[in-house]
């Protein structure tokens, strides 16, 4: 099991989750008014009604829980109990977090040695982010080698690639249960490819574009593979490769999945490349206002796809804004969907100074991480409310600012991800990596 930790200086507690009361659900008073429940009918409540009671417990709860009895103790290993949770377990739009690994174009420029890969998460500590309670949780990734970065996640699984110029080998790990599954290594040699994972209960896809090696010195952006399994005994193991559009340039390596597709964004001049999964083909869609956007970011967010950036027209008299767009079903029109608070944005734009800032959506929320400092935004979609969030107190800092960067992805925190089991079926030898 992972170990969690919570922020909180004034509980100490032996469990591996360690929780705090947090806003102004209960005080003292209301402790010592509220009556002892009564152990003579609440002991005759049946197994099933409690085991069903413990599957809707958030994480950390459900980590503390399990310090009472040897039983709910056992519950992460009980088959029956993880197939309810399964079921009625409420899905959690949270957060995870990382120390940011170096640009690719960094990497780039300042490269003495050949393609290798020094972007590497070195203390593979991850930060787990709460929006409902904008509560921040540490966790550890203790099972993975060093030489791996997380690139790319979806239903309670992160996908961590490796960093070393070559034939890309991909770890998928369930953070909270600390399950790890390897897929087979790519056929071609990459650099830093962008990676796209979708997972559904029944099946596994993996799209991996860009970065082709051409020559130990020298990548282009060529082609894309993709990887297939699911539940019925159908698997492509790399076998559908797909060439790029001409001339794109995927930057951020990041990639994200709506309505059948992975997204990524293009640069100069910004564009949107999209892979069709089925039909195994990438075409391009134009960006909105695409010649006044700074720092645009794709998120999805409740199965649509969302593109955010900052507006400067500076020749027209328009406000510089942030802005949010919506892909339309038609998949090539964009309609603006929400703006920043003219007042926010003033206060934003003072705090970013130009910098960027890096986003990520899921379910209704939106995160917005201004980079070089500790502050940070949520935009709740359904409430249409802005708030600032606590910053991380897991940061290194460092005595001109802050070290690190953080960069994140969405995250749905899950007991048990079964689906990876079809990957055993591969029968693939596992690597020992630091040997």
């Amino acid at each position: 099991m992972e170990s969690f930790h919570h922020h909180h200086s004034s509980i100490t507690s032996p469990f591996s989750y360690t929780f705090a009361i947090t806003g102004t659900a209960a005080t003292s008073s209301t402790f010592n008014t509220t009556p002892w429940m009564n152990s003579r009918i609440w002991s005759k409540l049946p197994q099933r009604l409690i085991d069903r009671i413990l599957a809707f417990l958030p994480p950390p709860a459900f980590f503390r829980a399990r310090s009472v009895c040897k039983r709910w103790y056992a519950l992460l290993f009980s088959n029956s109990f993880l197939e309810l949770y399964l079921q009625v377990s409420p899905r959690r739009h949270w957060f995870i977090f990382f120390n940011h690994k170096i640009s690719k174009s960094y990497i780039y420029k300042n490269n003495n040695n050949g393609a290798t890969g020094t972007a590497s998460n070195h203390n593979n500590d991850g930060y787990l982010f709460d929006p409902y309670d904008m509560a921040w949780y540490r966790i550890s990734f203790a099972l993975i080698p060093s030489g791996f970065s997380p690139a790319s996640s979806s239903s309670g699984l992160l996908c961590w690639v490796s960093d070393e110029a070559g034939p890309k080998t991909m770890l998928l790990c369930n953070p909270i249960i600390g399950s790890l599954t390897q897929l087979p290594p790519t056929p071609r040699p990459r650099l830093f490819p962008s990676i796209g994972l979708t997972v559904t209960p029944t099946c596994i896809d993996v799209t991996v574009a860009g970065d082709d090696m051409i020559s130990p010195y020298a990548v282009k952006n060529l082609t894309s593979e993709s990887f297939h399994i699911d539940g019925g005994g159908f698997y492509s193991i790399w076998g559908t490769t797909s060439s790029l559009p001409r001339l794109c340039s995927l930057e951020s390596g990041r990639m994200v999945y709506a309505e059948g597709k992975f997204y990524c964004m293009n640069c100069s001049p910004f564009s949107v490349m999209a892979f069709d999964i089925t039909s195994n083909a990438w075409f391009k869609i134009q960006a909105p206002m695409r010649r006044f956007l700074r720092s645009p970011s794709l998120l999805e967010c409740k199965g649509k796809l969302l593109l955010i950036a900052a507006v400067e027209k500076s020749k027209l008299n328009v406000p510089k804004s942030l802005r949010v767009w919506t892909l339309q079903s038609c998949g090539t029109m964009w309609v603006e969907s929400e703006r920043m608070p003219q007042q926010l944005y003033v206060q934003f734009a003072e705090l970013e100074g130009g910098n960027g800032f890096e986003c990520v959506g899921h379910g209704e929320f939106i995160v917005i991480i201004i980079r070089g400092t500790d502050k940070a935004l949520l935009f709740d979609i359904s409430r249409k409310r802005w708030q600032w969030i606590p910053p991380c107190p897991y940061r290194r800092h460092h005595h001109h600012g802050f070290v690190d960067e953080l960069h994140g992805f969405a995250y749905e925190p899950r007991l048990a991800t079964p689906v990876t089991g079809l990957l055993d079926h591969l029968a693939l030898p596992f690597q020992n990596f630091n040997a």
